[in-house]
């Protein structure tokens, strides 16, 4: 029965995934004009953003745009570009959905497209890592990215709270990343 079920109604995840799938071209279409921005223009983006979702715009309205703005800053800063795969799993998180990824795959780049995203609403955003070692290499990692959009980026582990701050500079963190986290409160 279910079997025959999905014959005549077709499998609802291959019609999701064929939707992520266009809307990820649409991201990939907007490369052209996003990576011709200057480093002001793109960063002013994200004040553009804050502005159409205050004027009532809906985050899926603008997820495009902000996703291929996110994907052009995470070059500039890391060198580093979403893949095809990657916006797509970006889309479905969004859309609430489970995107499973295997190690190496590219998890923390993907994330970066739902945190900004979410953030521009004012509102914060927080992603929950499986450790503190992973919450401080992400952190470290991707920082960059979301100061450079003018985000700020904070982490908590264990018993610290970090902000990164590029004038901060902690020589005694091993980890290069996170040389420019400086501590504050848990409140902060």
């Amino acid at each position: 029965m279910n079997k025959l079920l999905k014959r005549i109604l077709g499998d609802p995840q291959k019609s999701k995934l064929k939707a992520y799938e266009k809307r990820a071209e649409q991201v990939l279409h907007l490369e052209q004009n996003i990576s011709a921005l200057t480093d002001d223009e793109l960063r002013a983006k994200t004040d553009y953003f804050k502005k159409k979702i205050s004027g009532g715009s809906s985050l899926d309205s603008i997820m495009n745009e902000a996703y291929a703005v996110v994907r052009e800053a995470a070059w500039r800063k890391l060198e580093m570009k979403h893949f095809k795969v990657q916006l797509i799993g970006g889309i479905a998180m969004q859309e609430g959905s489970v995107a499973e990824m295997r190690t190496g795959e590219g998890k923390t780049l993907v994330a970066t497209l739902p945190l900004y995203l979410n953030a521009l609403t004012g509102k914060g955003a927080h992603l929950v890592t499986v450790n503190d070692y992973l919450a401080q290499r992400d952190a470290g990692w991707m920082a960059n990215v979301y100061d450079f959009l003018g985000l700020s980026t904070a982490v908590i582990v264990a018993d610290n709270s970090y902000m990164f701050d590029p004038a901060f500079n902690n020589d005694e963190h091993d980890d290069e990343r996170f040389a420019h986290f400086r501590p504050i409160t848990r409140q902060e």
